[in-house]
């Protein structure tokens, strides 16, 4: 028998894959499947960024790259920040890599060991916890509560730091919820943050540009006397409907730059070269898409969160960022994973149950919006028929 070093035991994995391979399983019976659980946009990516990819492999772009990124795009993605944070920021700050997820898994290895603490938002983005706890570190849940927008409560944040804390995690316009922290209480964090510059951060700002009803996104990025400290995590993949392109980026703080370009040479070499210069057509190319597709979520976002509140026993906070809400369904006596689970296989609707993000995840689950709105609406009724019909059972 084989035997693993220790750890791989405690490691996690993010559940909406599962559900998404059930549902195709489903669909590939004849099934009408309607899947509500994968955060992924329905829009394709647009024309000019898949050209610039075509032509980076005209051109010759077929080799290997630096670890960090090309020149052309870190310069680009720096300047990016710069004009939405209003902060100088620094091109060799920047490392390009192939998705997200490798910033969390990044910052999370440099910082977790055992008898250290990481704190993480819940409900949150499910790998925080899998990466912190496949570390050997505490995880150090930070409450994400529904009676306070789904936002982050600064106080609680400085509450929960000890003099075992590495790292803290935040992410807003969040995942699952959909809730965006206020201008006033990111400050408010910033400060609490700075006051302890022997903790690293780490913003998750993937949906920083899909907030809704006037309410603005600021970025930690923002506040200069965090930089020290800070690791942004931003990418490609949901403001440019680039999810299968694996193209993200992340701006680390000088001292730590190194760590994750060693990092990236051990583990991945470099980013695909054709799709770091579709991420430059991205960044400089017209924004009209990423505004056409926004209006399109934020329209979907009314017509689900008034669908949600209307079925019996559910009840939906107005999720003010990304595109996912995140409804209230104690009151009709389901737990989450197990409601989640007779949906799919009765119903034919995939969402994602609560606990699948956190513990405090329990008696709400994920709808994803990111599907064609009519599609959204049938889904909607499928639900309201299975509960009814569940009732009269």
């Amino acid at each position: 028998m084989l035997h693993t070093v220790a750890g791989f035991d405690r490691i996690g994995e993010e559940n909406a894959f599962a559900v998404l391979a059930r549902a195709n399983a489903l669909a590939a019976e004849g099934r009408d499947i309607i899947n509500l659980g994968i955060g992924q946009p329905d829009f394709p990516t647009p024309p000019h960024i898949v050209e610039a990819a075509v032509k980076a492999l005209r051109d010759g772009h077929h080799g290997y790259t630096a670890a960090t990124g090309i020149p052309e795009l870190r310069e680009v993605v720096a300047n990016d920040i710069a004009m939405r944070t209003g902060v100088a920021t620094d091109a060799d700050h920047i490392m390009i890599v192939p998705g997200g997820k490798v910033t969390m898994y990044m910052a999370i290895m440099m910082f977790g060991e055992p008898g250290v603490e990481i704190l993480y938002p819940d409900p949150g983005f499910p790998i925080y916890r899998s990466m912190i706890e496949f570390t050997g570190a505490t995880p150090v849940p930070l409450p994400i509560r529904e009676e306070n927008g789904f936002a982050f409560a600064p106080e609680e944040v400085e509450a929960l730091i000890s003099d075992r804390t590495r790292l803290v995690i935040v992410n807003s316009p969040a995942n699952p919820t959909g809730g965006v922290t206020p201008p006033e209480d990111v400050a408010k964090l910033a400060k609490i943050l700075a006051a302890r510059p022997d903790v690293a951060v780490m913003s998750d700002e993937i949906y920083g540009r899909m907030t809704y009803d006037g309410l603005p996104h600021v970025s930690l990025g923002a506040f200069p006397e965090l930089r020290d400290q800070l690791i942004l995590l931003d990418g490609f993949s949901k403001t440019y409907a680039m999810t299968g392109w694996r193209l993200g980026w992340s701006l680390w703080p000088k001292s730590l730059y190194d760590n994750a370009r060693k990092l990236a040479v051990n583990a991945w070499s470099c980013v695909n070269a054709p799709a770091q210069y579709a991420g430059i057509a991205a960044l400089t190319g017209p924004q009209d898409a990423v505004s056409e597709m926004v209006a399109a979520f934020d329209d979907r976002r009314r017509a689900v969160v008034d669908a949600l509140n209307a079925l019996p026993g559910v009840s939906c906070a107005t999720p003010k960022g990304a595109f996912y809400a995140f409804p209230n369904i104690k009151a009709t006596g389901w737990q989450a994973k197990p409601f989640a689970d007779a949906l799919l296989r009765e119903a034919g609707v995939a969402l994602i149950g609560g606990p699948d993000f956190g513990i405090l995840g329990e008696g709400y689950v994920r709808v994803s919006y990111a599907a064609a709105k009519d599609r959204i609406l049938e889904a909607m009724q499928r639900i309201d028929g299975f509960l009814r019909n569940r009732a009269a059972a």
